[in-house]
């Protein structure tokens, strides 16, 4: 009877753990006590934490600093620290004169250097949003710049990327913006060879400027994930990008605009409210593969789209199916009671 149920207690071991998928767990970080906690609390389920503290000028300047209580529990637990810089509301205009400047990417990457030495950080990303089109061959010879200088001293650089699923803008004007904007100025695979890996933002599917829908559809996230394969970048470059919030449509006005539809991302939290309040039916989504709802709110209907762990499960069967490199979660302080445990019941983190 002992040999019969150890036999099946190791078939039962050996199902479980083939189950999973080895994944790279990046995770954001904002300066807020909710994120500090969530990073806190889930240090086993974390590989690299990023904390969105330092902002680059249009003169190569880096300011910002890290919290030593994440630098010292990062180092307790072997996680890497790889900050992001950013350009101040992702302003295109500041983006535009930083890469016409030779100087100016110089001195930002000295400046890298310096805080990676100060910090005893392990890299950067790139988080610099609101890239033209017409600004794709300075971003991409910068990446590479700064690629190389951190290589030599066995630092890391990754790179944050808008998400794509095709290589023409699409049927309407907002597609055009979004395109000429905020895609079309990665070269995707350039940045993928050059650097360590990419962190695609395979959410805001929908935003304030849409009209409602999911976030991060599971049948778009799969179709960003093809673009990228589709242009050469190698699965194990390709880190997706998780929401781990959810958005709030909502009617709003101001006396500039008048009366339009607005939306808000929230934190699981303000979701629990939400639902509390108005009481709506929760309705799933089989394409999209996630949980919304919509309420009557004096004659005018506001809709809810959530992100938790439902939601998480089908995002995690794509990693597993095209066998990515891993995850990068915005923003740890968001997500639902049940994220982490998804998380960890479908993947074995890499270290």
């Amino acid at each position: 009877m002992k040999k019969v149920f150890h036999i099946i207690f190791l078939f039962s071991f050996s199902v479980t753990v083939t189950a999973q998928v080895t994944s790279e767990n990046l995770c954001y970080l904002v300066n807020t006590p909710e994120s500090f906690e969530s990073f806190k609390t889930n240090l086993s389920r974390i590989s690299i934490v990023a904390p969105q503290t330092f902002l680059i000028s249009e003169n190569g300047t880096i300011s910002g600093s890290v919290d030593q209580r994440i630098l010292e529990l990062a180092r307790e637990n072997k996680i890497k620290v790889m900050p992001l810089i950013v350009n101040k509301s992702f302003t295109p205009e500041l983006l535009h004169t930083l890469l016409k400047n030779p100087a100016a990417r110089k001195h930002s990457i000295e400046m890298m250097l310096s805080y990676a030495k100060e910090y005893k950080l392990d890299g950067w990303q790139f988080d610099l949003e609101g890239l033209h089109i017409a600004d794709r061959d300075e971003y991409t010879s910068y990446f590479k710049e700064t690629a190389e200088a951190l290589h030599n001293k066995g630092l890391q650089l990754s790179a944050a990327v808008v998400h794509s699923v095709e290589d023409i803008p699409g049927p309407t004007p907002y597609h055009q913006f979004l395109y000429e904007n905020w895609i079309a100025g990665y070269d995707f695979k350039e940045l993928a060879t050059a650097g360590d890996f990419l962190s695609v933002m395979a959410y805001d599917q929908h935003t304030r400027r849409t009209p409602p829908g999911p976030v991060a559809g599971a049948d778009w996230v799969e179709r960003v994930v093809q673009y990228l394969l589709k242009k050469g970048v190698a699965p194990g470059k390709i880190s997706l990008g998780i929401p781990d919030y959810s958005v709030h449509w909502y009617p709003d006005y101001t006396k500039e605009k008048g009366g339009f539809s607005n939306g808000q991302q929230l934190g699981y939290n303000a979701v629990e409210d939400l639902l509390k309040k108005y009481n709506p039916e929760l309705i799933w989504n089989e394409k999209a593969k996630c949980h919304y709802a919509f309420w009557d709110n004096d004659g005018v209907y506001e809709y809810l789209y959530i992100e938790d762990g439902a939601s998480l499960k089908p995002k995690l069967d794509i990693l597993e199916k095209y066998k990515l490199r891993g995850i990068s979660v915005w923003v740890l302080g968001k997500e639902s009671p049940d994220f982490w445990k998804v998380l960890q019941k479908q993947t074995l983190i890499l270290r």
